[in-house]
């Protein structure tokens, strides 16, 4: 996936968004596109974590050829295996088990328990739970959480993996 960001957003600079993709280590490939025309800026762009910067006024077709080199580029590899005592999730194959046995799980069950895992036994608010798997516009007062919650232990069975943590949420491998 390609980002374009401009440093003219509404709400928010295109700095900041850039900062906070590479800081995440996101896949994304960010394509400055911007006013600021100097060496510094573009250096300082770059340095930011942006894969390319090209100032404005640009030339459509140079557009189109720098957004095709980036997406030439070899993209990050998929992420390792996640795990916890006999429960095995791969994100790459989207396959969840538990000692040897293969889970069905729901798109939204397997991101719920591919968060959890990714907390490496900190607790997950059932909030952000809702903003990671389903979206912002969620209903923060829903039980959606607590009934996916309550799916995901069923079928992955005992002894219990997943732990709810009083009044702060949900984890795996917590204590």
């Amino acid at each position: 996936m390609t980002w374009w960001c401009s440093t003219d957003l509404p709400g928010t600079r295109g700095d900041d968004i850039c900062r906070t993709l590479a800081a995440g280590r996101s896949a994304s490939r960010i394509l400055m596109l911007t006013a600021a025309r100097s060496v510094r800026d573009r250096v300082e762009g770059l340095g930011l974590g942006a894969d390319d910067y090209l100032p404005k006024p640009f030339d459509f077709a140079e557009l189109v050829a720098r957004i095709q080199a980036l997406g030439r580029r070899p993209g990050v590899p998929p992420p390792a295996a996640l795990a916890y005592r006999d429960l095995t999730v791969d994100p790459a194959r989207r396959t969840a088990t538990r000692a040897g046995r293969r889970i069905a799980l729901t798109p939204k069950e397997f991101a719920v328990l591919e968060c959890l895992l990714r907390a490496d036994g900190l607790p997950v608010s059932a909030e952000e739970l809702l903003r990671r798997v389903w979206d912002e516009a969620a209903d923060p007062f829903t039980t959606t959480v607590k009934t996916t919650i309550g799916r995901l232990r069923a079928k992955l069975g005992g002894p219990p993996v997943i732990e709810t943590v009083r009044e702060t949420g949900y984890r795996i491998g917590g204590s």
